[in-house]
């Protein structure tokens, strides 16, 4: 399942994202959602959220 719909992520389900310096590469990190980042419905290039981690990037998949 693709991360571009807000309605599909919520706290604390486990997400794989991009982060900004790893968009070129394309590497993913994985880990729980604690913040929503976006406020739109919708984003071409995935949600962006904050992990429980602090890492900020958007969301690629969810698992």
């Amino acid at each position: 399942m693709g991360g571009t719909n807000r309605e599909n992520i919520r706290q604390g389900i486990r997400v794989s994202i991009v982060q900004k310096q790893d968009q070129q590469t394309g590497e993913l990190t994985e880990g729980i959602v604690a913040d929503i980042l976006t406020n739109s419905p919708t984003h071409p290039h995935g949600i962006k959220v904050r992990l429980e981690t602090g890492e900020v990037g958007r969301v690629q998949i969810i698992h």
